[in-house]
């Protein structure tokens, strides 16, 4: 597979969303994600917005779906999401009811495994319920908590390449994440190599940076995109 450069818009008013990925296309961004922030602030309006604006650019709309996933994941592909996201710690039903509407409305769905006591069993569940997709990812509060306590907080390097040999469709890892870190992705056989907080986007106020942030992304971009085919485990 081809490394994919996606970025999470996590920003709390569609202009700003609109603004930054407007900029990220030039740069060579292949995704969009309407990140949890702006669906919070702005509802699947911001969806609908991003479609209309860039009605060829794959968009993912990370509302983290918990309870009611069949709705939610129907709602999301009708304001023109092309891929869903379900937790690997909601119940097993919601799982198989995101998958069966990403089947009903042709959408893609990534199962994210954060929070999990087993990150690679929680990724192996969520690949084999259907998740196209997995997303190993360490959260925002856990990383702060854990840093504010004086101990070293996990990124998802410590166990991306178990996760990546347990499943066999792509794997992104979010959470933490420098720059080149970020870029390094692919050589785990991560293909989907995701920027946002804190490189791409303030993590604190959650509004996009300032400074360079167009050049920063076209260099990410001609780096990711230089590693080539990626091959997917089962392949």
């Amino acid at each position: 597979m081809q490394p994919i450069v996606q970025i999470s818009l996590d920003v709390t008013t569609i202009e700003e969303a609109v603004e930054t990925a407007e900029l990220a296309l030039r740069a060579g961004v292949d995704w969009l994600e309407a990140g949890t922030p702006l669906i919070l602030a702005e509802g699947l309006r911001a969806v609908r917005e991003l479609r209309a604006r860039f009605p060829d650019t794959p968009i993912v709309a990370d509302l983290k779906t918990m309870d009611g996933g069949y709705l939610e994941a129907e709602m999301m592909a009708k304001a023109g999401a092309n891929y869903v996201v379900v937790m690997a710690r909601a119940h097993e039903e919601t799982i198989k009811v995101v998958c069966q509407a990403g089947r009903d409305y042709g959408i893609g769905v990534m199962g994210d495994n954060l929070g999990c006591p087993d990150m690679v069993a929680g990724a192996r569940m969520l690949a084999e319920l259907g998740c196209g997709i997995i997303i190993h990812h360490i959260g925002f509060d856990e990383r702060r908590g854990i840093a504010a306590r004086g101990a070293v907080a996990p990124t998802p390097l410590d166990q991306l390449r178990q996760v990546v040999d347990a499943v066999n469709v792509p794997v992104q890892a979010v959470g933490g994440l420098s720059i080149e870190q970020a870029i390094e992705t692919p050589k785990y056989g991560a293909p989907l190599v995701v920027i946002g907080a804190p490189l791409a986007i303030n993590p604190d106020r959650f509004e996009a940076a300032g400074g360079n942030l167009e050049t920063v992304l076209r260099q990410i971009c001609d780096e990711v995109h230089g590693h080539g085919d990626v091959p997917i485990s089962g392949d």
